[in-house]
């Protein structure tokens, strides 16, 4: 029996339909992800962020939801059918057409594998205070130097001593035998943009006439702080606190993967490799998950009770600060009470004016430093002072005369 050959009208028939049903599939997906994706959805799946206003999100968020829902109609309409004619005229370049696409693809992400990609939270070398990798934490301070940085119309230096404590001078470092307050965190808590004298750690300092230790590095997520104080916290005789602290703004950093993290149970785990284009595409649209993001609560639940026992396993006073820059919106306070006051996390809330900024940059002022500094110190009189007199930390330790200082506007 002889087979029955396509006719050349049968296969431009056929091309023409491929095509009009791919192109119509793919803005049928493009308006489906524009009526999902209503604010309810975006909350859930994109989380807070710092360097963004959350009008600003809002509003980026709405007109990536219309881009979406033209694009769409354009490709059901006008893109269908104009690829139709295109793969009915010539279906022989229109598959040229798809194998190009799918090569060029694939090409990329080969090419892009002998890019070397830092974390999105490192991604400049030569940015100051100059970072160095760890194998346990992801990078650190490169110890025992002073960087110079512009921020703001003015230069500040950074010193880091050779322990890898910001100080005020490298040839002045912390002393591990005296009585000490440890700052844990990232850039807000390590004073970004300000000068020793205007960051947090350094203005409680003054405040409450005790020597800190400022261990924050730029960029770490909650987990990576805990990892630094559980290596640093042994070298000192007498840790009197642990400051440690929380935004919602910075919480999808507790999500990242691409570095060393901590999973469920605190279990540490190595940086995962994913495909190129994959994180380049996660760069520029951060979605999440569910079940990214409650693995996220879970671990950070976590590693907050761990931060804080660790401290009470030295007998020192844990004291977790949650920043809030501006009114808290609806979607960032469910997130903190989901995260803080379900799991019963005893912290303060610090709530900040959005302006105490600095110049182009969304790090906080000398201003905003200030005001945290004296909400944190007025809650360490108080703890400090209610401890027993059992604890081995604080009988060598003499208060020193307290005065009163203006706090922020806290809720």
């Amino acid at each position: 029996m002889t087979p029955v050959r396509e006719t050349p009208a049968f296969q431009h028939f056929a091309a023409r339909a491929f095509a009009e049903i791919v192109v119509a599939s793919v803005g049928g997906a493009f308006l489906a992800c524009a009526i999902v994706a209503n604010q309810r959805f975006l909350d859930r799946h994109f989380v807070p962020s710092f360097f963004l206003p959350r009008h600003w999100y809002v509003v980026i968020e709405t007109f990536g939801r219309l881009f979406m829902a033209a694009l769409g109609v354009w490709f059901v309409t006008v893109g269908r059918s104009r690829a139709g004619r295109f793969a009915s005229r010539t279906p022989a370049r229109a598959l040229h057409v798809v194998i190009a696409i799918i090569l060029a693809l694939g090409a990329s992400n080969l090419m892009l594998q002998h890019v070397h990609l830092r974390p999105y939270e490192w991604l400049s070398p030569n940015d100051e205070p100059r970072r160095q990798l760890d194998p346990r934490l992801g990078w650190n301070w490169v110890p025992g130097r002073t960087g110079h940085k512009t921020v703001g119309g003015r230069v500040v230096d950074y010193a880091i001593d050779a322990a890898g404590y910001r100080v005020s001078r490298v040839d002045e470092p912390v002393d591990l035998e005296r009585p000490t307050i440890l700052f844990t965190g990232e850039s807000v808590m390590f004073g970004e943009g300000l000068t020793w004298e205007e960051s947090i750690p350094a203005q409680v300092g003054t405040m409450m006439g005790m020597q800190t230790a400022n261990l924050a590095v730029h960029g770490y997520g909650n987990d990576q702080a805990y990892l630094r104080l559980q290596t640093e916290m042994p070298h000192f005789r007498q840790p009197i606190a642990v400051v440690s602290l929380f935004m919602t703004a910075l919480f999808g950093r507790n999500l990242d993967q691409d570095r060393p993290h901590l999973g469920p149970d605190l279990v540490w785990l190595p940086a995962e490799q994913r495909a190129r284009l994959s994180s380049l595409a996660k760069l520029i649209v951060p979605y999440r998950s569910d079940s990214t993001v409650d693995r996220g609560v879970t671990v950070t639940r976590e590693v907050l009770r761990a931060t804080s026992k660790l401290a009470q396993e030295r007998g020192a006073t844990p004291v977790l600060v949650a920043l809030q820059f501006g009114r808290e919106d609806q979607a960032e306070q469910a997130l903190r009470r989901r995260i803080l006051d379900n799991a019963s996390i005893p912290y303060i809330l610090v709530t900040i004016d959005s302006s105490w900024r600095l110049p182009w940059d969304r790090h906080p002022n000398a201003r905003a430093a200030h005001a945290i500094a004296s909400a944190i110190a007025s809650e360490l009189r108080g703890r400090l002072l209610l401890q027993p007199a059992s604890s081995s930390a604080l009988r060598s330790y003499r208060y020193p005369r307290l005065t009163r200082t203006p706090t922020p506007r806290t809720r």
